[in-house]
C-alpha cells in the first residue's frame, strides 16, 4: 500500500503577502513600477530646469518670508509683514470656518426639507419638490455669483434692515449678536485646546465602560466651557457680548459677517440642503411601511414614529451619502474665489503669483484638501460604525 502525501495549504507569512500584493506577473509588474518612477523624474528634472532658468530655488523656504499682501478677513490676527506660513493658516482657518458652518446648517435645513416633502400637506410638499428642483438643476458657481450681487445690493448702514433690533442686514455685511474674544495668548489656546481634549477622553472612557448619559455629556461640555473661560481670564484674553448698533454712518459692535462670506455661506447652505434633503427623503422611504403600522398599533403619534422608529433605520442609508455631501460641500468651498472670499484657494494663488513657487504652493493645497476630506471621511465612518450601523455586527 502506498501513501501519497497531500500539499496542505501555503502557510501565511511575509513572503506570502508580497507575492499576493505583488501579482502573478512580478517582472509586467517591476517594469510598470520602473517605468513610472522614470516618467516621474523625467517630469521632476524639466520642472526644476524650468525654475533654475526663471532664478526660482525649488523648496519650502519662502514660507518663512514676509508674505507682503493683505487679507480683507482673518479668524486669527494678521498683517502683511506676517510670513507666507501664517497667510496660508489665515486661509485654511477661513475655509475651514465656512466648511464647519455650511455642513451644519445644510444638515439641518435639509432634513427639514427632507421631512416637509414627506407630509401630508400637498401644497408645502410641491414647494419643496420645485425648490429641490431648481437649486439641484442650477450650476453651484451661477448661485454664488446670484448671492454675491444679493448681499452687495442690500441698502447703506444706515437704512440697513433690522432684523428684532439685534441683526442688520446692509451692503456691508451681515451684523449679528457675538461674543467678542481679544488678545488670546499662545499658552489660551493650548489650555483651550487640553481642555477639550480632556473632554473627548472624558466621553470616550464613559462610553466604554457604558455609563454615558446626556446629562452626563451635557455636564462634561459645561465643564470645558468653563474651564476655557477661566484659562482665558487667567492668561489675559478679554471677552464680551456685543449687540450690533447703528452709531453713525456705520453699524458698530456685534459679530460682522462680510458680503462675500456670507454670499458663499448662503450659497453652500442653500445647494447641498436640497441634495440632503433627497438623500434624507429616500432613507425615509426605504423604511418598511409595516414599522409605520407597527408604531401605530402602539398608539405612537407620527412626530414620535419618525423620531424614534423611522430616523433611526434610515440613518443606515443616509449617513454615506451625506458623508459624500459633505466632501463635496468642503471642496466646493474653493468656488470662493470666484466672489472675492478670501478661502485657502485664494490666499494659495496669491502666494504662488507673488513667489513663483507654483508647485510648492500646488503640493500644499492639494496636502491640506487631502487632509480635510479625509479627516471628514474618518469622523463620518466613525459615526456611521457606532451610530448608524449599531446592531448590524459591524465593528
Amino acid at each position: 500500500m502506498t501513501i501519497t502525501a497531500e500539499p496542505g495549504l501555503p502557510r501565511p507569512g511575509l513572503l506570502a503577502k508580497i507575492q499576493t500584493w505583488w501579482g502573478p506577473r512580478p517582472l509586467a509588474q517591476a517594469l510598470l513600477v520602473f517605468g513610472a518612477i522614470l516618467l516621474f523624474w523625467w517630469f521632476g528634472s524639466n520642472t526644476l530646469e524650468t525654475m533654475a532658468k526663471a532664478g526660482i530655488v525649488p523648496g519650502f523656504g519662502f514660507l518663512s518670508r514676509s508674505a507682503n499682501f493683505e487679507i480683507g478677513e482673518a479668524m486669527i490676527p494678521y498683517s502683511s509683514a506676517d510670513t507666507y506660513s501664517r497667510a496660508i493658516l489665515v486661509g485654511l482657518l477661513n475655509t475651514i470656518k465656512v466648511a464647519i458652518l455650511g455642513c451644519v446648517f445644510a444638515t439641518i435645513l435639509g432634513v427639514t426639507l427632507g421631512v416637509a416633502r414627506l407630509s401630508g400637506n400637498l401644497l408645502l410638499a410641491g414647494i419643496v419638490r420645485w425648490y429641490v428642483e431648481i437649486i439641484r438643476n442650477t450650476p453651484l458657481l451661477l448661485q454664488l455669483f446670484f448671492w454675491s450681487a444679493l448681499t452687495k445690493a442690500l441698502p447703506a448702514p444706515r437704512q440697513a434692515i433690522s432684523v428684532g433690533d439685534g441683526a442688520f442686514l446692509s451692503n456691508r455685511g451681515i451684523f449679528v449678536p457675538g461674543l467678542i474674544v481679544e488678545n488670546v495668548s499662545g499658552l489660551g489656546w493650548l489650555a483651550i485646546l487640553a481642555s477639550i481634549v480632556a473632554g473627548i477622553v472624558a466621553i470616550v472612557l464613559l462610553k466604554r465602560r457604558d455609563k454615558l448619559l446626556l446629562k452626563t455629556v451635557l455636564f462634561i461640555l459645561l465643564g470645558v466651557v468653563a474651564v476655557s473661560g477661566l484659562a482665558l481670564a487667567l492668561t489675559g484674553t478679554t471677552t464680551r457680548f456685543e449687540v450690533p448698533a447703528l452709531a453713525g454712518f456705520n453699524i458698530r459692535g456685534g459679530y460682522n459677517l462680510s458680503p462675500e462670506f456670507a454670499a458663499l455661506l448662503t450659497g453652500l447652505i442653500v445647494k447641498f440642503s436640497a441634495a440632503i434633503s433627497e438623500i434624507v427623503r429616500a432613507g425615509i422611504e426605504s423604511v418598511d411601511r409595516g414599522q409605520w403600522e407597527a408604531a401605530r398599533a402602539l398608539g405612537l403619534h407620527n412626530g414620535t414614529i419618525m423620531r424614534l422608529v423611522v430616523l433611526p433605520q434610515a440613518l443606515r442609508v443616509i449617513t454615506p451619502l451625506i458623508t459624500s455631501s459633505y466632501l463635496d460641500l468642503t471642496k466646493d468651498s474653493s468656488l470662493a474665489v470666484a466672489i472675492g472670499y478670501p478661502d485657502l484657494v485664494n490666499v494659495i494663488n496669491t502666494t504662488a503669483n507673488t513667489t513663483g513657487q507654483a508647485l510648492e504652493a500646488l503640493a500644499i493645497l492639494i496636502g491640506v484638501y487631502l487632509t480635510l476630506n479625509l479627516s471628514v471621511s474618518a469622523l463620518m465612518n466613525q459615526y456611521n460604525r457606532r451610530v448608524a450601523m449599531r446592531g448590524m455586527g459591524m465593528r
